[in-house]
């Protein structure tokens, strides 16, 4: 069986994070593991408290997923500081896997941020040249290119900008672009591939984002090319947010298992 790897932080709903990509992990047939960088007290209306775990005790768990279990693709999620960050950087080189994937979090759906403002550097600098795709949302990647985002043409600026950081495949989410169809923006260095889907009007969508970095990881250990992993990626999140699950007051989670 395939494994993946996630290494972020943990979401008390469920429907974020570490618990949302060992559910989309699932969903795919990937058996997953994980190393949690971080302990959050959140649900679908906000982050109420958050504590971020020692750069050791991160370490101890990704190696102890890799002397055993093994990795055949890797994920990470929530970061939070600029020593994680570097920490994780410096692991992934030893990992069992070509293929890692950096959905870059800085701020959760309710708007708390997750990411340390002087972590931004040190994900530019140390992260996105370890990373097979990197998946921001508009908002992060106005912060990783250094460049507004008002149109499509200002965020193929801007994955190439993020491009030339280091990454193999630059994936810009849509979510926020300011387009009538959600465009999921993909740049490999050579070409733009505009994935387009219609706006769902939900607000079943919190941890969108993590869903889609970890549905692009668990078909890269499935052996997809990266093209088609990311493609069946926005396929399956468009999905899990159409079938999404009414629960909370706020940003409701999506449905991992809306093909079961």
């Amino acid at each position: 069986m395939k494994t993946a790897l996630t290494i972020a932080g943990s979401d008390s709903c469920g429907g974020a994070g570490i618990q949302a990509d060992l559910k989309t992990f699932a969903a795919h047939g990937v058996y997953g593991t994980c190393a949690i960088t971080a302990v959050t007290a959140q649900n679908t209306l906000g982050v109420e408290a958050s504590e971020n775990l020692s750069v050791d005790l991160i370490v101890a768990q990704v190696t102890a997923i890799a002397d055993d279990i093994g990795v055949d693709a890797v994920k990470t999620g929530m970061l939070a500081t600029s020593a994680i960050v570097e920490a994780v950087a410096a692991l992934l080189p030893s990992l069992p896997t070509p293929y890692v994937v950096v959905d870059p979090v800085m701020v959760a759906k309710s708007g708390s941020r997750l990411l340390a403002k002087e972590a931004v550097d040190t994900v530019r600098r140390t992260l996105l040249p370890r990373a097979t795709v990197v998946t921001p949302n508009a908002m992060e990647a106005e912060v990783l290119a250094k460049v507004s985002i008002d149109s499509l043409d200002a965020a193929r600026e801007a994955a190439r900008r993020i491009h030339d950081l280091g990454p193999g495949t630059v994936v810009i989410k849509g979510g926020h672009l300011p387009t009538a169809d959600a465009v999921d923006l993909v740049y490999d260095g050579d070409n733009y591939v505009e994935l387009r889907g219609p706006r769902l009007p939900s607000r079943q969508t919190h941890g969108t984002g993590c869903t889609f970095a970890a549905a692009v990881a668990a078909n890269l250990a499935r052996g997809h090319p990266t093209p088609d992993a990311i493609a069946a990626a926005k396929h399956y999140v468009a999905e899990a947010i159409r079938h999404g699950l009414p629960l909370g007051r706020g940003h409701g989670p999506l449905d991992h298992f809306w093909q079961q």
